[in-house]
């Protein structure tokens, strides 16, 4: 779970970068277990872009997910949701 001094530095970070709304792309990366991989995808819509890349050995899964997102805040709910998955690591 992210820390509130965690979140206000991405939310800052986010709104250097980022004209609102914007397409955002993030990042997660986890080893494949059954139902894992659903809790993942469940967080987001059905309309954003979805790519998944195995590494090498097929150990690990990262996926790649392209939204248009409407402020910051969003970003970082999205974020904190996805660090409640256990396993998951958010880049």
């Amino acid at each position: 779970m992210l820390n509130q001094e965690t979140k206000e530095r991405l939310r800052q970070s986010l709104d250097k970068v980022h004209d609102w709304p914007s397409v955002y792309m993030f990042k997660l990366i986890f080893e494949p277990e059954p139902g894992r991989l659903e809790r993942v995808q469940a967080l987001f819509p059905p309309e954003a872009e979805l790519l998944r890349k195995y590494s090498t050995g097929g150990k690990y899964l990262s996926i790649t997910v392209r939204e248009v997102m409407i402020n910051a805040d969003e970003v970082v709910a999205r974020y904190e949701k996805a660090s409640e998955i256990e396993g998951v690591i958010v880049l």
